[in-house]
């Protein structure tokens, strides 16, 4: 109350409700204490202040020191006429456009394929059936290796044809023995002993085309038997089998059905096709280089025998041959292959790094100085096929010794952000 009482009376203003403590006061009373008042208040804002504004500070400090450290930005404008404005940071590295020396190559596909000079059929002399197999699929066999066994009626009959000849020269032989006798006596003309000698001689023929045939047969004519060994007639590997030793596979003579395929495979055929607009890059005896999916690692070299003279009228492609060696059968028979034909001279090309080229939409894209060292220009490029040191053959969009940004990736993924 007291408070009150002196702080209207610092106002100047009579005290409500009269004298209190001395009856009557006056403002000018309490001039010292008012003066006094006035300064303390002025000394208690002053503090509140400064203790207000020590808070502030300790809050600011305590956010600087929370907060991570502040980055410079990067603003990407937007593009203007394809060229592509950033704010900031634009530190990136720049690559000159080179001139490389590149022989110029075609890549087609194909697979591998039996060479069919090195194949041989293997077929039976004798009409039968087969009771025996010696060999199977994808064996090697050697030359005059037993193959299989045929059971043939053709053994029967051959064998009856030989004793029949052997009794037919037997019994001339004895009518020429008869004859000559005959004839040194003076019993019978000239012309009889002649007729006997004939007779002779159309046996020991019989006789003979008998005993070749049982040799073809491979009948032993002291110990017939009714089968027929079939051997290999060449050296490889058995590519084909038309028949099994059920019993009940019968096989002809033309060994068209009921027989084996054997193929030397150090020397294959790799086909491939080759477009109709690629035709000109491919010739006869050209050098081609032969990959495998299985062994990417592993280069073969062929050369182009024979290419198609009639297109695949669905696709538009020609076979392309390619004769390659094969000494270590790594080539196998349907693989899958990669041939790269090869011109035999060099061409220059304009390269360029390949983290130069940005890949977008199915599209190709480089970046430019466009100016200034903040502007870049974005520029759609054809790029060809990728050569050593990780450069790429830039068909068309840049000129030799132009500048380009060497990582357009970075590039792209600022401006993005």
């Amino acid at each position: 109350m007291a408070f009150w009482t002196k702080l209207f009376v610092l106002q100047g203003e009579e005290i409500p409700g009269g004298p209190s403590l001395h009856g009557s006061l006056h403002a000018t009373t309490f001039v010292p204490f008012r003066r006094q008042w006035i300064a303390c208040s002025f000394l208690f804002s002053l503090a509140l202040v400064a203790l207000m504004m020590g808070c502030k500070r300790r809050d600011e400090n305590r956010a600087a020191q929370e907060a991570p450290p502040a980055q410079p930005a990067i603003v990407a404008v937007n593009t203007n006429g394809g060229v592509l404005h950033l704010q900031g940071n634009t530190s990136f590295a720049l690559a000159a456009a080179a001139l490389q020396q590149a022989t110029k190559t075609l890549e087609v596909t194909g697979s591998v394929a039996p060479d069919v000079s090195r194949e041989v059929p293997v077929l039976s002399i004798a009409n039968g059936r087969v009771v025996a197999l010696h060999a199977g699929l994808g064996d090697v066999v050697h030359r005059g290796q037993l193959i299989m066994e045929v059971q043939s009626p053709d053994v029967s009959t051959a064998f009856a044809t030989y004793l029949k000849t052997v009794a037919d020269e037997h019994l001339a032989q004895i009518v020429l023995n008869r004859d000559q006798l005959l004839f040194d006596k003076g019993a019978i003309a000239k012309s009889q002993l002649e007729i006997a000698q004939n007779g002779e001689d159309d046996a020991q023929a019989a006789l003979k085309a008998s005993l070749e045939q049982l040799h073809i047969l491979g009948v032993d004519r002291d110990h017939p038997g009714d089968t027929v060994k079939v051997f290999a007639p060449a050296s490889g590997v058995i590519i084909a089998q038309n028949t099994t030793a059920s019993g009940a596979a019968g096989i002809t003579f033309a060994g068209a059905n009921g027989s084996f395929t054997i193929a030397d495979l150090s020397h294959v055929w790799v086909l491939c096709d080759v477009y109709e607009n690629d035709l000109a890059q491919v010739h006869l005896g050209q050098s081609v280089q032969i990959r495998l999916n299985a062994y990417p690692d592993k280069v073969r070299t062929g050369i182009i025998s024979d290419i198609g003279a009639v297109l695949d009228p669905a696709i538009r492609t020609a076979k392309v041959r390619i004769q390659v060696q094969n000494p270590d059968s790594l080539l196998r028979i349907g693989m899958f292959a990669a041939a790269t034909f090869l011109e035999a001279r060099a061409e220059s090309v304009v390269t360029v790094p390949g983290t130069a080229i940005l890949h977008l939409h199915d599209s190709e894209f480089v970046f430019e100085p466009a100016g200034s060292q903040e502007d870049f220009r974005q520029v759609q490029v054809k790029a060809g096929k990728t050569l050593s040191g990780n450069m790429v053959e830039i068909l068309s969009g840049v000129a030799p010794g132009q500048q380009v940004v060497a990582n357009a990736l970075e590039l792209q993924n600022t401006a993005a952000q």
